[in-house]
């Protein structure tokens, strides 16, 4: 599924919310504090609001960001294999974790249920999940050549501004967790809380809005363009 990037939130702010982090009891590695994420929701507004102020696309911003942190790209030939290989690879894995991975054109879609990535209305992620993510960052060290861009949704139930400030927490938590495990640069990184927007299931029903509730990661090659 491809998303229009209309007010993107970079990880300009990703180098602040690794400095201010707490040891987490269940694996003693260093994580994000809550704190420190809602802070850096605002540093991140800032930095994007203002490259788009200035003029030009967010997406040409990136790249010259990319290049200036000397990130390598693919020629358009090899991209299909690599994908291809990074996406086989991804399934491996993650089969059985409860996170779908789908092709769609060259880019890979990492759907994360919120049921098993978070705790109920906080963006704290579960410790039972490190591991998944921790396999995301071990292919994503490998395939260095990819940007990635992760976006948080819920479902219609409460106030659109609390869903939307929900789903912007949650996916800084997923992305600077990535981060944190050493996928980096961080300006490989765009995220983006959609809150209630682009459902993939009805609202009506418990399982429709639990399908709602969600983060994507979006594997993309980077070619320089």
């Amino acid at each position: 599924m491809w998303i229009k990037k209309t007010a993107v939130l970079a990880i300009t702010g990703s180098l602040f919310l690794a400095s201010c982090t707490t040891q987490n009891p269940y694996t003693g590695q260093e994580q994000v504090s809550d704190t420190a994420i809602g802070a850096g929701i605002g540093a991140a507004v800032g930095a994007i609001g203002g490259l788009l102020i200035g003029g030009g696309d967010g997406n040409v911003r990136r790249n010259r960001a990319l290049i200036a942190a000397g990130v390598g790209a693919l020629a358009g030939g090899a991209v299909g294999n690599y994908m291809d290989r990074q996406a086989a690879d991804i399934r491996k894995e993650l089969q059985g974790t409860g996170v779908s991975v789908t092709r769609s054109g060259e880019s890979i879609i990492l759907n994360m249920p919120g049921n098993i990535t978070f705790p109920t209305n906080q963006s704290a992620i579960n410790a039972s999940f490190y591991p998944v993510l921790n396999s995301v960052a071990t292919v994503l060290k490998k395939y260095d050549k990819t940007i990635v861009d992760v976006y948080g949704f819920t479902d219609s139930t409460g106030s659109a501004d609390y869903n939307m400030k929900l789903s912007k927490e949650r996916a800084l938590s997923v992305a600077n967790y990535l981060l944190n495990q050493g996928v980096t640069p961080p300006e490989r990184f765009v995220v983006q809380g959609f809150g209630e927007q682009n459902p993939i299931a009805s609202n009506d029903t418990e399982q429709g809005r639990a399908a709602n509730r969600r983060v994507e990661v979006q594997i993309q090659p980077y070619t320089g363009t």
